[in-house]
């Protein structure tokens, strides 16, 4: 069997490597990885948001997540990628938006005894709904639907 064929009781994830961390993914939020292309600004954004990127026919939001989440105060964008992950909020002028990432994205298999709770973290930072450890490296499970909450107010978009 392969390493991406998922057995029963197993999921497959992506960790996406951010500055000072990683984040985790499931698998079908991922569209594409691309490769870092200096966005368009978006005036009066907050620092985690890096602007607007042309991608098939969207201008879509890029995120330093290790700023949004605090850990660190800018993200490096020097041979960078862009992890594409679709939205899940169904908002219509945000149907996808992409997170720098630090290296090539992973993809691996989860399984209820792989991923357990992170003891030694303190409460989890913005756009972070979990702190985890997957084969006992350490992972951020990202809260999608308040970082595109965030993202969409950001933009000002309705």
């Amino acid at each position: 069997m392969s390493a991406a064929q998922a057995l029963p009781g197993e999921i497959r994830g992506v960790m996406l490597p951010v500055t000072h961390g990683r984040l985790l993914v499931p698998n079908t939020t991922m569209a594409e990885v691309i490769t870092y292309a200096h966005p368009e600004q978006v005036e009066h954004a907050p620092a985690w948001l890096l602007g607007r990127l042309a991608w098939r026919g969207w201008g879509l939001p890029v995120l330093a997540f290790s700023v949004l989440a605090g850990a660190s105060e800018r993200e490096p964008v020097e041979n960078t990628r862009v992890a594409i992950l679709k939205a899940l909020s169904g908002h219509a002028r945000l149907p996808y938006f992409g997170v720098l990432c630090q290296g090539f994205p992973r993809l691996t298999l989860i399984s209820e005894a792989m991923l357990v709770a992170d003891e030694t973290a303190d409460t989890p930072p913005a756009g972070v709904r979990e702190q985890v450890r997957v084969h006992d490296e350490p992972a951020w499970i990202p809260d999608l639907a308040a970082v595109e909450e965030l993202t969409v107010d950001a933009l000002g978009v309705a």
